[in-house]
């Protein structure tokens, strides 16, 4: 008597056992958001890495490249394609800092905060937009959640690239 062929189940009929784990459900968001936020910026638009350095830039004028680093959780040596875009468009200046010159302070120009005004609108549309089938109290427990991740990751020493 021949075997019968395993019967092959449709994955989408079944739950993926990867459904169960937050930080797949954290990257599979983030990646629907991140494609969201880049088509609401449109084509010659900030990357989410470039709004970001520009929004603390903006916000704390003078913050120098090392701050600016630690405050994105990223890497110095990665921060600086970052910094050379922003400079490249307009948006900042460098200056060397007083008593230390191999720091420098990044300085919003005119432009850069014209410009983090313009994304800021789009941002907040964008998020209008995405997060519209959640109810305000939802918006603010997630928001509050992933803040409180945040700070339990940065606490324990983890959260860097």
């Amino acid at each position: 008597m021949p075997t019968q062929p395993h019967h092959q189940t449709d994955p989408s009929a079944e739950v993926p056992d990867l459904d169960a784990f937050i930080g797949y459900n954290l990257k599979r968001a983030y990646i629907l958001v991140e494609t969201d936020f880049r088509a609401a910026m449109g084509d010659e638009g900030l990357s989410p890495r470039v709004f970001s350095a520009l929004s603390f830039i903006v916000q704390f004028p003078n913050i120098t490249q090392s701050e600016l680093a630690r405050q994105l959780g990223v890497e110095r040596s990665g921060l600086v394609a970052i910094v050379d875009e922003l400079e490249m468009r307009g948006f900042l200046t460098r200056a060397l800092v007083p008593g230390d010159r191999r720091v420098q302070a990044l300085i919003p120009t005119a432009a850069g905060r014209a410009a983090h005004g313009r994304a800021l609108d789009k941002v907040r549309a964008h998020e209008e937009r995405f997060f519209a089938g959640f109810t305000e109290e939802e918006r603010q427990t997630l928001l509050a959640l992933l803040l409180k991740t945040r700070a339990i990751a940065e606490d324990t020493g983890g959260g860097t690239e």
